[in-house]
């Protein structure tokens, strides 16, 4: 349907919020992602101010025979915030954050970003996982799991979340906690926005401190094996309350960076904690003496706010990004052996590989609590995240990362992959990264999703 056989003014009075048609000054505007190499044409845009406009935007596009796709952040690689000639549902005017301190709870709008959630919380000296760049949403993060620097201080995002608002299929909205629709807000912790469009999310929050220490150590390609081999005992060793990152990066153009480094292939191994400088830096002191001396370091304490925004400047939107993921149990030194020799060969100064650690609290969640789609065993997942400024360079950088892919996929545990990190669409991937979850799932979204109408998403059709 195009936009001419949609009453618009119609549209504009049953919706409580703002309605934006292709003929609109601000509509090229509203309709990008992150994902620069996202061009996409809906056929209207609504930004509803209340679940009840998102209610009537649901009902507004079946009565039109509109496909429906839903924007919180807009961060997602494969763009599934927007579609051609399709009702996008832009959630970030829903963006109020309110924090209860005593019961240690924070409801969040389901289109505020986590710089938002950050700040809000951490003024508190409260917070829950978040991922690595801040301007992600804090709603698509969560349905499909969330990783972050707390994963082993808190568990993931979707591990913490206890409670929805959900519009659902049929127009309704909805509660879904442990004592309403049970079943359902299992499936929205890890199963993605295949359920119902999530207003509001309530998160259950830790004690994390607004002052964090972090130390990032960084190797050339040639010295790198020493250096993981001992970050990866370091990470999978460290006390409870801290968190980790390995990171294939650019050195960036920072003064704690020496200039014929920066721009450079490097292997980082990152450390944060919420305790004082001298426990950091006793955490630290094996790993510089059980590997070559690093090309470059940074130690330093800093807000936690800032921790999560620190890599926000190596992802700006309008780059054009693609990625791949798998799961490893351990990083033995073949694998790093393929990652360090791999990792140069990319094109693109902004490409970067993190592998984060999934262990400490993370494990500690039992495998059914959620629907996440990976296994609750101590593990690595390895994100190959390819991305670019230059269109020119995007295939080429993506077939790069697909030849990576395969190339680590002899060291992977499985064939699941983070369900927030599939770009492609390969529903039997799917299938094998939710194993034995998939038919749970695929029967809850037959109850609240029959028609399949939101698909636009990691996709699980009713059974």
């Amino acid at each position: 349907m195009t936009t001419a056989e949609i009453d618009i003014e119609v549209l504009r009075s049953a919706v409580d919020g703002v309605v934006i048609t292709p003929a609109d000054p601000d509509y090229d505007t509203a309709r990008q992602v992150w994902n620069g190499g996202i061009d996409r044409r809906p056929a209207v845009i609504i930004r509803p101010a209340s679940a009840a406009g998102v209610a009537a935007a649901v009902l507004a596009a079946r009565r039109y025979n509109l496909e429906i796709t839903v924007r919180g952040g807009g961060h997602n690689y494969a763009g599934h915030a927007v579609a051609d000639d399709a009702m996008m549902i832009d959630l970030r005017a829903l963006d109020s954050i309110t924090v209860d301190t005593d019961a240690k709870l924070a409801h969040i709008g389901g289109g505020a970003t986590w710089a938002q959630a950050d700040a809000a919380t951490s003024a508190h000296g409260l917070g829950v996982t978040g991922g690595f760049i801040s301007t992600t949403g804090v709603g698509g993060l969560t349905l499909g799991g969330g990783m972050g620097w707390l994963t082993m201080r808190c568990g993931l995002s979707c591990d913490n979340l206890v409670a929805a608002e959900v519009v659902t299929a049929d127009g309704r909205v909805v509660v879904a906690s442990p004592r309403e629709n049970a079943e359902l807000l299992w499936g929205l912790r890890g199963g993605g926005g295949n359920f119902g469009i999530v207003t509001t999310l309530t998160f259950t929050l830790h004690d994390v401190p607004s002052l964090a220490q972090l130390a990032m150590l960084c190797w050339t390609p040639e010295r790198a094996a020493e250096g993981l081999a001992a970050g990866r005992e370091l990470i999978a060793g460290l006390p409870k309350g801290y968190g980790g990152v390995i990171m294939a990066v650019s050195a960036p153009p920072a003064p704690f960076v020496p200039e014929h480094y920066q721009g450079q292939p490097g292997f980082v191994v990152g450390v944060a904690g919420f305790s004082d400088p001298d426990e950091l830096e006793a955490i630290v002191k094996p790993l510089r003496a059980a590997a070559p001396a690093p090309a470059w370091e940074l130690v330093t304490p800093l807000p936690y706010t800032a921790l999560q925004q620190m890599f926000d400047e190596s992802a700006p939107p309008g780059l054009h990004a693609y990625e791949k993921s798998l799961y490893v149990d351990d990083l033995s030194d073949a694998c790093l052996a393929t990652l360090i020799s791999t990792f140069p060969r990319r094109r693109s100064p902004l490409t970067l590989v993190p592998i984060f650690p999934l262990r400490g609290r993370y494990s500690e969640t039992h495998e059914d609590t959620t629907a996440f789609s990976g296994s609750r065993n101590p593990c690595w997942a390895i994100n190959i995240s390819a991305i670019t400024p230059d269109p020119a360079d995007f295939a080429s950088e993506r077939q790069w990362t697909r030849d990576f892919w395969d190339a680590l996929r002899p060291y992977a545990n499985s064939s699941a992959s983070y369900v927030n990190f599939l770009v492609d669409d390969d529903p039997a991937r799917l299938q094998e990264s939710y194993g034995e979850k998939y038919s749970r799932l695929t029967a809850l979204k037959a109850e609240w999703d029959p028609d399949n109408i939101f698909h636009h998403n990691a996709n699980i059709p009713p059974v």
